[in-house]
């Protein structure tokens, strides 16, 4: 596409992981922003999930095709040959990076591949960047990343691999001078194909409800390893406008907090969640230490974008439980 007409053209963006779940709802939120998005996912059997996308908008064409909002493409981000192929083609205006692996068990199992999807597949992606320099770049980063010095006490391999994709991602974008930026979310909660504590919560809520009037022995109790234990959770859908405001008007080589700055127990969300049910819930509570309390970020930069949570806790939770009901598992 000729860059001369960039002025009469809508923006384009890549979403990198667009078929996982914040991908879902950052593909569907710029595409009603009217922007051109290209969704990349590894493999074609995710194609369909975004092509089930809808967009709630009258004024913007809801399918994907050639002449609409949100355009797929099956890319793996390590095959560096096709990975070129597609970022040449799309010429993009701005770049999302979501797409890896955030399984802390997962990690301990397969720690090399952990490194390749968070790691590599960030320093692939910015190095075909560096042909498109006015390509503002945010990659989502993790607030359980740990510090790159020495003595190292990296917690699970995928703290590590965050670690060194944060630096990574920094560095190629001060050594080549490229625009990026890192965004680090907090809990991500809301509708959509989460594999997060509230989601797998959400999920044994509506199973449970749908085991009604069997005796309750035959539903394990949903384990939570501390009544007490702290978390700050934030709304997909609040966190990818963050993700917006920041492509945007983000300050290259910055780190960003996109977080609701409350922190509340898991003992308060299992109360709330349960409530919602129309069974009893049976929830066996552990005595995990206390050590994993977070500290409350607030994200300062971001509110003086103008950028503010506007999903209360309890429709992020309420709209959890409803998407499972609906039986929308792995689409939106």
């Amino acid at each position: 596409m000729d860059r001369s007409t960039a002025e009469q053209r809508r923006p384009v963006i890549v979403i990198t992981g667009a078929a996982g779940y914040t991908g879902m709802h950052a593909c569907r939120y710029f595409a009603k922003l009217g922007w051109e998005v290209a969704a990349l996912t590894r493999t074609a059997a995710s194609v369909s999930e975004l092509t089930s996308l809808a967009v709630d908008d009258e004024n913007t064409s809801s399918a994907v095709g050639d002449h609409c909002c949100i355009t797929p493409y099956v890319c793996n981000l390590l095959d560096k040959k096709r990975l070129s192929e597609v970022i040449r083609q799309i010429v993009p205006d701005y770049v999302l990076h979501l797409g890896g692996k955030n399984s802390v068990p997962e990690s301990w199992q397969s720690p090399l591949l952990y490194m390749e999807s968070n790691v590599l597949s960030t320093l692939y992606l910015l190095d075909v960047l560096r042909s498109f320099p006015k390509a503002r770049i945010v990659v989502a980063g993790s607030r359980l990343k740990t510090a790159l010095q020495a003595p190292y006490h990296p917690t699970h391999p995928y703290s590590l691999s965050k670690s060194i994709q944060e630096a990574v991602a920094l560095s190629w974008g001060e050594l080549f001078d490229q625009s990026v930026m890192l965004a680090e979310p907090c809990n991500l909660i809301g509708p959509g194909p989460s594999t997060g504590f509230c989601a797998l919560l959400a999920g044994y809520v509506v199973r449970t409800e749908r085991m009604k009037g069997q005796p309750v022995t035959d539903t394990a109790p949903f384990r939570v390893s501390s009544r007490h234990a702290q978390r700050d959770f934030l709304d997909v859908r609040d966190a990818v406008r963050a993700y917006g405001v920041l492509l945007e008007q983000g300050v290259p080589g910055r780190i960003y907090p996109v977080c609701t700055g409350r922190i509340v127990e898991l003992g308060h969300i299992v109360e709330r969640m349960v409530a919602l049910a129309n069974t009893s819930i049976p929830i066996q509570w552990g005595d995990a230490a206390e050590s994993a309390t977070m500290e409350p970020y607030r994200a300062k930069e971001l509110e003086e974008m103008g950028w503010k949570p506007t999903i209360q806790l309890g429709q992020s939770l309420e709209d959890m439980i409803q998407y499972r009901r609906a039986g929308k598992e792995g689409t939106l």
